[in-house]
């Protein structure tokens, strides 16, 4: 089999890895109710409110002040699995400060790693070499290089939320109408166009940290993006430069864009404090 003849025969769906499982959630402060209530109320609400995010923030939760009318309050966790992330919602619904914040939005995925360049160069080696999809031959040899890339990658896959002062959030697709499909590119053009896109986000890996998280099956887009930064113009700058990208200008859709300053404990007290 030609090189030229097995490109043009590889399985579609390239590999990925995926980690940590993600929560994003924006609230809206009732603030009409929050200031009805006498001083004392509004101290003892707070304080239970402060020590139970404290104790979220040291199992990789992060609280920021939002931005706009789109909300007053996000926090960002990072979690194990599902089961963590439920045990969240429940630890934080059960608050007295529950009564008074209002969940405007949320968006659930989990962190996700493609493999384009590793899946290209496995997929051709394997149909080359004249092996089936999915016969026991190439499923042993995808998953002895999916164990290699997920030991490398362990810290990737299950990270730190980074302690930048600014967070940009936002939901992203591909494009997959009648005159642009993404889906129905040729696997090596999907990794050429990725591998362009990514030497951009290279470009700015001392400024910016960039997660990205897979939500196909778990929420309305299918992409997460979260970037953190100390200065919040480099999420401008970043996003505008990539949008000239063929995968971005010609493929792209993006969500709702929020945007938060992070709170350490005092900060999240003055945001509530009248």
């Amino acid at each position: 089999m030609t090189a030229t003849h097995a490109s043009e025969n590889l399985p579609a769906v390239p590999l990925t890895l995926e980690g940590a499982s993600v929560l994003h959630q924006m609230f809206k402060i009732r603030w009409a109710a929050w200031r009805a209530l006498d001083a004392n109320s509004r101290a003892w609400i707070l304080e239970e409110a402060s020590n139970t995010l404290t104790s979220l923030e040291d199992r990789r939760s992060a609280a920021f002040a939002m931005l706009g009318h789109k909300g007053d309050l996000m926090l960002v966790h990072f979690r194990e699995g599902f089961d963590q992330l439920g045990e969240v919602e429940a630890t934080l619904a059960h608050t007295r400060l529950w009564d008074y914040i209002e969940q405007t939005s949320s968006y659930l995925s989990v962190v996700e790693l493609g493999l384009y360049e590793s899946s290209l160069k496995v997929f051709t080696s394997l149909t080359e070499r004249g092996v089936e999809p999915n016969s026991e031959p190439w499923n042993a040899e995808i998953a002895e290089t999916m164990e290699r890339q997920r030991q490398a990658m362990r810290t990737r896959l299950y990270p730190e939320i980074p302690p930048a002062p600014y967070l940009c959030f936002y939901p992203m697709d591909r494009r997959r109408g009648e005159d642009k499909n993404w889906y129905r590119l040729p696997f090596a053009e999907r990794q050429r166009q990725m591998a362009e896109h990514g030497e951009v986000g290279r470009r700015y890996a001392g400024t910016v940290k960039q997660i990205i998280t897979g939500s196909i099956g778990f929420d309305d887009w299918e992409w997460g993006v979260d970037l953190f930064a100390e200065d919040p113009l480099v999420f401008k700058r970043l996003i505008y430069e990539m949008r000239f990208d063929e995968v971005s200008a010609v493929y792209a859709l993006f969500g709702t864009f929020y945007v938060g300053r992070r709170l350490d404990r005092d900060g999240f007290r003055n945001l509530l404090t009248l």
